[in-house]
């Protein structure tokens, strides 16, 4: 197992259950010879589900189970006896994972809510037996339907997590050490860049006992949107973000360039997360006396808050708080529905082999023994001559 236990992206094989076939049985008893048709309904086959639960928090339960294969429902049996609707399988997700389809990158589903269960993949029908096709002039239908064919399907699943507040910084910007300093969360903190792997998740205590959740992911560099750096892997992790807390340190040789390349390549990411309010934050900033930090005001980007702070001293920590706490209450600033746009193709086979997802899942399975039997009617041809 690899040193990490945080499983963000997994690849499955899914197939659902296909319908037990009807029955073509013909009713016979003692004092009943020519009952007529009786044969029941095949069982449906089972679903695929997918259903939220907030108690996981990656998909590592899902990296080494690549199968999910629901039950095939039973065929239906005499005296109108319905078949054994097939076994449904229930997948365990947490919440904020989005499905794709791994050979076309189509966008299929996403769940955020615990509790909330989508069907990913429908067991098949159950064949009608018999008895639904006799008429007045047909009294001993010989054939029955065949259940529907189950479905099959090999996804990709990507987890993105669910927090209040993103942190979007270059490497060494201060960011797991803010994290540290206001939550409970520990974090790496170490003096090189990208000392952060995965991200990092903090709950926030404001006053009264209010809190917001704070997300901390991995170092930005610029081309980040193109696949440099750990970018590319993490962003998506910020599109559910409801506000986004930018972080540059005060020795940066141009503040509000550094923003901007941030900014950019959130924009060439998701142009939509532009949308999102912003907060900018000048770490490290207990290296800085107030006169420098008037001179450097008037640098900063113009629109949005801007806050020095030091995750060390203490310096401007509460007013971080304080700002954070109102551009999250603001009505304008309440989460959106995300619209998820397909994976490009020629890209995903790279994707896939980045994240180690890139085997082919091939599951060989065997059709039941009795599909390609004569169906045995229980009844004698001479019973049913017509007179």
């Amino acid at each position: 197992m690899a040193e990490s236990n945080f499983v963000d992206y997994v690849k499955i094989y899914c197939r659902s259950g296909k319908g037990g076939r009807g029955s073509t049985h013909m009713r016979r008893e003692k004092y009943c010879p020519n009952g007529g048709p009786d044969g029941g309904d095949g069982g449906r086959g089972g679903h695929i589900i997918l259903r939220g639960n907030r108690n996981y928090w990656t998909l590592l339960h899902l990296k080494f189970d690549r199968h999910a294969m629901a039950g095939h429902g039973e065929s239906g049996s005499k005296g109108r006896s319905f078949g054994k609707d097939g076994e449904d399988k229930i997948i365990e997700v947490p919440c904020g994972t989005v499905v794709y389809n791994a050979e076309t990158g189509e966008y299929i589903c996403d769940v955020t809510e615990d509790g909330q269960e989508v069907i990913l993949l429908k067991g098949g029908r159950g064949g009608q037996g018999n008895w639904h096709f006799k008429t007045a002039t047909r009294q001993a239908p010989r054939f029955a339907q065949p259940g529907e064919p189950m479905q099959e399907m090999t996804v990709i699943m990507e987890l993105k997590l669910l927090a209040d507040v993103g942190l979007v910084g270059f490497p060494n910007a201060g960011k797991s050490t803010l994290l540290s300093s206001i939550s409970a969360a520990k974090p790496k903190i170490a003096d090189y860049p990208f000392t952060t792997l995965e991200p990092n998740l903090g709950i926030v205590s404001y006053h009264d006992g209010k809190s917001f959740v704070m997300a901390d992911i991995p170092g930005i560099i610029e081309g980040a949107s193109q696949g440099k750096g750990l970018g590319l892997r993490f962003l998506r992790h910020i599109e559910r973000n409801s506000l986004l807390l930018f972080m540059v340190p005060a020795d940066s040789d141009d503040i509000r360039k550094e923003y901007d390349i941030l900014l950019n390549e959130l924009r060439t990411f998701n142009p939509e997360m532009l949308d999102k309010q912003r907060v900018l934050a000048i770490t490290k900033s207990d290296m800085l006396d107030q006169e420098l930090m008037d001179e450097i005001e008037p640098t900063l980007p113009e629109g949005i808050p801007h806050v020095f702070i030091s995750s060390v001293s203490g310096l401007g920590i509460s007013v971080l708080k304080n700002i954070l706490w109102e551009e999250l209450n603001k009505e304008s600033n309440k989460i959106e529905a995300i619209v998820h746009r397909p994976k490009d193709v020629t890209c995903l086979q790279q994707e896939l082999k980045d994240m180690g997802e890139d085997e082919d899942i091939v599951y060989e399975y065997e059709e039941d023994a009795d599909d390609d039997e004569d169906i045995d009617y229980e009844y004698e041809e001479e019973d049913w001559e017509e007179k």
